[in-house]
């Protein structure tokens, strides 16, 4: 991590990854990447659907592959440069037919590192493959929830996930979040861990650092008035009336109320549900 000499109350808090240590390129390749609009929290309507989104530095999309369909091809790391739109480092790849793509580097890779796509490639850090053929107790990233549907699991900085058991054509797989899922033996992922750990132990130092990156300010709920949510209003700082917390919308968020829809599509899949944190 980096930190900075005190100069302004700011700077005295402030910690960041020391980028500077990993990168080997500044500007991204110019045909691999292209403008776009972020969606900033507003869904096709404009309206808004997550709150505190907006505004930020403009930014350059880097075109990631997901898809990772190049089979039995191997590539090498040409570059490992920074992204924007992620928290984990992207690396410049060159594969032996000389297509150039970007995809999502796990840790402790460096230039010229070599690596493969294919059924028959060894569980080494970087190669992907199927799940049916990597060890129990292995570290992946980038894992698809469907065969042929992309890397969507463990794609943010530091982050991994566990194969823990196979039975009957599933791999039963341990989140980051301690919730064990069971996955198609047929989908594909990479093994090792994303880059960048440290990224959990970043301290921003100023709240316009947060600004920067499209994070809008937070308001109480209690400050407001009672017109715009449902613990505005009143004297004093009580909820007086109140029996139950509740949402901006008025949904109930007291705890052990289940807020999971018990029809969600995803349900079958849950082997174990995640530990919950709340003592």
């Amino acid at each position: 991590m980096k930190t900075y000499k005190p100069t302004t109350p700011s700077r005295r808090q402030t910690a960041l990854p020391d980028l500077k240590k990993l990168l080997t390129r500044a500007r991204p390749t110019k045909k691999l990447t292209s403008g776009f609009k972020r969606s900033v929290g507003r869904n096709s309507f404009g309206r808004i659907t997550s709150r505190r989104r907006g505004a930020g530095a403009k930014r350059l999309y880097r075109d990631i592959d997901f898809k990772l369909e190049k089979r039995d091809i191997p590539f090498k790391v040409e570059s490992i440069e920074y992204d924007p739109n992620r928290s984990g480092l992207i690396g410049l790849v060159c594969y032996k037919d000389g297509e150039r793509r970007y995809v999502l580097l796990p840790q402790n890779v460096g230039v010229g590192d070599e690596f493969i796509i294919s059924t028959k490639a060894k569980a080494k850090k970087g190669n992907r493959l199927p799940l049916k053929n990597i060890p129990i107790g292995t570290f992946i990233y980038n894992v698809e929830l469907k065969p042929g549907q992309g890397a969507k699991l463990g794609r943010g900085a530091g982050t991994y996930l566990e194969i823990v058991a196979k039975d009957a054509g599933y791999v039963d797989v341990k989140m980051p979040s301690s919730e064990i899922r069971k996955i198609s033996d047929t989908s594909w992922a990479t093994v090792g861990e994303v880059t960048l750990p440290e990224h959990k132990l970043r301290v921003e130092g100023k709240a316009g650092r947060n600004r920067w990156r499209g994070k809008r300010p937070k308001v109480r709920g209690r400050a407001m008035n009672a017109v715009d949510h449902p613990w505005g209003g009143g004297e004093a700082s009580g909820r007086g009336r109140r029996k139950h917390k509740k949402t901006k919308w008025g949904k109930i968020v007291d705890p052990g109320k289940k807020t999971r829809n018990p029809k969600k599509y995803s349900n079958s899949s849950i082997v174990s549900r995640r530990k919950s944190k709340r003592k």
